[in-house]
């Protein structure tokens, strides 16, 4: 069994001080071990230069050497060790212009972010050292900045979206005046690159506290400057008759209350944005002259959430997960009168579990009906794979066989066969060419024949108008 990353921690610490060095858990995982969590990492802090630390850990590598940081490698870990230093100027609001190293832990936890992240503890004795308040502010529940608020934020305008987080994570207070800088530099939040914010925004998420997270970030004015689309859906009123439960805002709340810590990222992005093309489609009673409406605010969902995806960068995969995501999440209420292979397409949806889990996160926090949820339920656990997923009957080189020219006919073809095997009206190679003979000329064949379906692009099976 390899050794734990505490282990490692306190080995390294060891190590340090044999040679003559202070070194000392550091941070984060001072914190989490004080509430009773169990760190995710371990940081050191030590006055050993990095070019000292790295001559005594071979393994050792200085990622971040330039601002006195240097990783040493575990099992599947690492561990950060970062030479006491007294940060310089932070002129783009996002790194400092220069490292001035110190002397003592004293100076090094006075450049830090907030009390609470600003604990020291000797490993050898558990002692903990708080030379800024740290253990007071733990006890009373309130994240507050280290020194003066307004320059501490001015440094590095992460630690806006990071006193929320971690107010968020904790269940805790913003201390008034950190607060109130909050608001005051909200508006400067831009400077932070895309990447920074979107994993901050994710961590949001999925740490077991979104819905506070979300409050939070409203009410600090930083939803507006970071995810003005979903702070659009404040006030924007929905039919009562299908969410009781009030705004889109609202009801967004609701579901990222319900979302589970751990989740993954693309389904809480996902419950996120899943109603963003509410508020530019909404129609009012007066309208529409029945009940309020938000006609196509699927598709303009859509839009804009490939829109706030490509803004923070999201991988090409995590893009077409959470666009999947939200083009499908209407598609539930129509299971009950869907063609059986038209069903059977929709439950084969890639990470079809995270649909389900949208799907019923949206129910439980509007109208509380679950009919469609529990019947694609049952039909997963009473339809042998085989039937959801049947292997290919005849591949395009059979069609070629055949006498059909490649082209956008065989795509056409091979769509409409595979509905036929879906819906039981063709189970073997032979049937199936029998089949595509009785449905599809060999020349001439470019559309199909009335009322039968064909794929476009994105492989979704599509009906000519009149076919249900």
């Amino acid at each position: 069994m390899g050794m734990e990353s505490r282990e490692l921690a306190d080995s390294i610490c060891a190590t340090l001080r044999r040679n003559g060095y202070q070194a000392l858990l550091a941070g984060g995982c001072v914190r989490d071990l004080l509430v009773g969590r169990s760190p995710v990492d371990y940081d050191v802090a030590t006055d050993a230069l990095p070019h000292q630390v790295m001559g005594l850990f071979p393994e050792s590598f200085g990622v971040g050497a330039q601002f006195g940081v240097v990783f040493i490698p575990g099992d599947g870990f690492r561990v950060e060790v970062a030479t006491f230093r007294s940060d310089g100027n932070y002129s783009d609001g996002r790194r400092p212009d220069q490292v001035i190293y110190a002397k003592t832990p004293e100076e090094d936890v006075k450049r830090r972010d907030f009390t609470v992240n600003g604990l020291l503890m000797r490993p050898e004795t558990s002692e903990v050292l708080d030379f800024v308040g740290g253990e007071a502010d733990l006890k009373a529940g309130l994240i507050r900045a280290i020194g003066d608020p307004d320059r501490r934020f001015k440094e590095d305008k992460l630690r806006l979206m990071r006193a929320v987080r971690f107010a968020a994570r904790f269940g805790f207070a913003i201390e008034p005046e950190t607060f109130g800088a909050i608001r005051r530099h909200a508006h400067e939040i831009g400077v932070v690159s895309a990447e920074r914010l979107r994993d901050e925004l994710t961590k949001l998420l999925t740490e077991g506290a979104a819905q506070r997270g979300f409050e939070l970030l409203d009410e600090t004015g930083l939803l507006e400057a970071v995810l003005p689309e979903v702070a659009a859906m404040k006030g924007v009123e929905q039919p009562p008759q299908y969410h009781p439960e009030g705004d889109v805002w609202t009801h967004t709340l609701l579901m990222l209350d319900e979302l589970e810590a751990g989740s993954p990222a693309t389904l809480a992005w996902g419950v996120l944005l899943h109603d963003v093309g509410k508020p530019p489609t909404f129609r009012s009673i007066a309208e529409t002259g029945d009940r309020i409406r938000f006609d196509g605010h699927v598709a303009v969902g859509e839009r804009m959430g490939e829109s706030i995806c490509q803004r923070f960068r999201f991988s090409n995969e995590d893009t077409e997960q959470i666009l999947a995501l939200i083009a499908n999440h209407m598609r539930f209420k129509d299971v009950e009168q869907m063609r059986p292979a038209t069903l059977k397409r929709f439950v084969r949806l890639p990470r079809f579990e995270e649909h389900m889990q949208l799907h019923w996160l949206d129910c439980t926090s509007s109208h509380r009906r679950l009919d469609s949820y529990n019947f694609v339920r049952r039909l997963l656990a009473e339809t042998p794979p085989e039937q959801i997923r049947p292997s290919k009957l005849l591949t395009g080189d059979d069609l070629r066989d055949m006498g059909y020219k490649p082209g956008p006919v065989f795509s056409q073809i091979l769509a409409s066969l595979e509905d036929a095997q879906l819906e039981g009206k063709v189970s073997t190679p032979d049937e199936a060419r029998r089949y595509v003979r009785s449905k599809f000329k060999p020349k001439g064949a470019e559309k199909p024949e009335e009322g039968e379906p064909f794929a476009d692009r994105a492989g979704r099976v599509l009906r000519p108008s009149g076919s249900d």
